[in-house]
């Protein structure tokens, strides 16, 4: 593991060897504003952490707590490196063979990067103070990775989640029907205590596989929704879904949504 200043934005930057991934990966850390050592924070996870700045994270969560109003929260930015294979869900590639190494990515965050966050950081233990964040493909990976370690993650972040992967190519009559992470949470039981943030924006594409008039990223996220509240988690409680009006599917738009979803994961209100 290597430690450098982080180049003009981060508030320190690590490379860490992952006997998992064999590469080195890039980390960029985001401290809470008056941020202590002896102070509990809570932990976020960002996947594509080369778009931090884009998605101006830093100033979002400096802001947020300078008020007082989230609680003193780390945020480690995690670099892609080969975001179509380490990005996914676990074990189950898409038919495209994409996802190959999804699995071995989720072994980096739980097994090493975890670890070494707990070594160098005061983090709050409870699983409901730590999340992980990501959008596209990335918060498809998100949401998968928690979903399998519920006993490390208790909230999920996702912007225009790529939930549309699947086992058929789009012009396959089973396309809608054989989504896997539809089927990866129906066919899983109930996780307590986990909580899900959703958004999507009304422009993030135009396709219509089934032809209603609502287009794929929205039907993708609300079918989830719908699984979820099927496997038991309430919508009220449980779930925020965020439509954002004429939001796209780009950095602009999931910076305007973020402020949103890190006051509902780790706002002042949730028990320490």
């Amino acid at each position: 593991m290597q430690q450098s200043p982080a180049a003009n934005y981060a508030d320190l930057t690590i490379y860490l060897d992952s006997a998992y991934l064999k590469i080195e990966k890039r980390i960029d850390l985001f401290l809470p504003h008056g941020y202590r050592a002896d102070i509990p924070c809570c932990l976020l996870i960002v996947n594509d952490g080369q778009d931090a700045r884009s998605l101006h994270l830093r100033e979002t969560l400096h802001r947020l707590t300078a008020k007082n109003t989230a609680k003193p929260t780390i945020i480690a930015a995690v670099h892609a490196t080969e975001r179509l294979q380490e990005y996914g869900t676990a074990n189950i590639p898409d038919y495209a063979k994409r996802g190959s190494k999804a699995h071995l990515y989720s072994a980096f965050l739980v097994e090493e990067l975890m670890p070494m966050l707990e070594r160098r950081f005061l983090l709050i233990q409870q699983a409901d103070c730590r999340a992980i964040f990501g959008c596209s493909l990335g918060g498809l990976s998100a949401f998968d990775i928690v979903w399998h370690h519920a006993q490390l993650f208790g909230r999920v972040g996702v912007c225009s989640g790529a939930f549309w992967w699947r086992r058929h190519s789009a012009n396959d009559s089973f396309a809608n029907s054989d989504r896997i992470i539809h089927a990866v949470v129906r066919n899983s039981h109930y996780k307590k205590g986990l909580r899900f943030w959703f958004e999507t924006g009304t422009d993030d594409e135009k396709e219509d596989r089934n032809n209603n008039g609502i287009i794929d990223a929205i039907d993708d996220t609300l079918d989830l929704i719908g699984e979820l509240y099927h496997k038991g988690y309430n919508t009220l409680t449980d779930i925020r879904y965020l439509e954002i009006q004429g939001g796209q599917h780009n950095q602009r738009t999931w910076a305007k949504a973020f402020p949103d979803f890190l006051m509902w994961a780790f706002g002042q209100s949730l028990p320490v």
